[in-house]
């Protein structure tokens, strides 16, 4: 199986997790608002919560490490900055050389009528 679907897989086992801790703390909660409410059913609902939500915690945790190392050398999304300036400026460079290469052709231009008009002259 490939990363991103083990991923995927772990964070929809989170996802079912978190479901079963609210599971939990409502069921702790229903039987302490009973009126002859069970103690012990009260408490196994609550140790279960706990269990499950420190498995959450760990979990993610896991997940929040390996995203970070895994985006650690990568460029931040906003940081286009340096990318966009170099496009600016190639852009730059490529209108100056049109306009040199215009200016040359102008040049030739001129200099060839200049020598046709001194041959006819001639």
């Amino acid at each position: 199986m490939t990363v991103p679907m083990e991923k995927i897989q772990i964070l929809d086992s989170i996802e079912k997790d978190i479901v079963q801790c609210l599971h939990s703390a409502g069921s702790a909660l229903m039987e302490l608002s009973k009126e002859k409410s069970s103690l012990k059913q009260a408490e196994s609902h609550t140790h279960l919560f706990i269990k499950t939500l420190g498995q959450v915690e760990s979990k993610l945790t896991e997940q929040i490490n390996y995203l970070t190392q895994v985006s650690t050398g990568q460029p931040h999304e906003g940081s286009g900055y340096a990318s966009q300036k170099v496009l600016q400026m190639a852009w730059h460079r490529l209108e100056h050389a049109r306009s040199r290469v215009n200016e040359l052709e102008r040049m030739k231009a001129s200099h060839t009528r200049n020598n046709m008009a001194r041959s006819k002259s001639f």
